[in-house]
């Protein structure tokens, strides 16, 4: 017998020695299956306004690169290369250029909204590449990263490709409900 085993089988014997004169517990309940509550959302405000819709859109603190993509969660990969590529044509193009972050913000919730409404799959928006804004920074492009991930109706958005506008425009893939 080895040292180890032999200091394991001791420890083994005193922890018998001290237990031996506890009684055992016996339980044999079952703890009852609780079904859980379904969560209830909050109440929604009886009018929405383009006001409201927008507030919703909160600056964040991403990164925004040359090339836009997102996609969220459950999307196929073939599906998102389509988009990339440019196999799904665009039903609807809204174009953002000259606009100021306020007035580009309602424009990007109403078009949203037209979107939903009339069932849209693919859309096409054109931000600009940012080269008349001052320290020729895209801030359109980078306002678009932003507020596009915190629509629930948008399920992935990638930049376009060179014949729709390059790195100056997104496709985004909307919700069909």
């Amino acid at each position: 017998m080895s040292k180890k085993s032999w200091e394991e089988e001791a420890e083994l014997e005193l922890f018998r020695s001290e237990v031996e004169d506890i009684p055992r517990h016996q339980n044999d309940r079952v703890e009852p299956y609780r079904k859980r509550l379904k969560p209830f959302p909050l109440p929604a405000s009886t009018t929405v306004t383009d006001r409201d819709e927008t507030q919703e859109l909160v600056d964040l603190n991403i990164e925004t690169g040359e090339i836009l993509e997102f996609v969220r969660p459950g999307i196929q990969k073939r599906l998102f290369l389509e988009l990339r590529r440019g196999h799904l044509p665009p039903q609807e193009c809204l174009d953002l250029h000259g606009l100021r972050v306020a007035e580009a913000r309602i424009e990007l919730v109403r078009f949203l909204a037209f979107a939903r409404h009339h069932r849209l799959r693919v859309v096409q928006i054109i931000h600009g590449k940012g080269c008349g804004s001052d320290g020729r920074q895209p801030v359109l492009k980078q306002k678009m990263n932003q507020w596009l991930r915190q629509r629930e109706e948008i399920l992935a958005f990638c930049s376009a490709t060179r014949a729709d506008g390059g790195t100056g425009a997104l496709y985004a893939l909307l919700k069909r409900s």
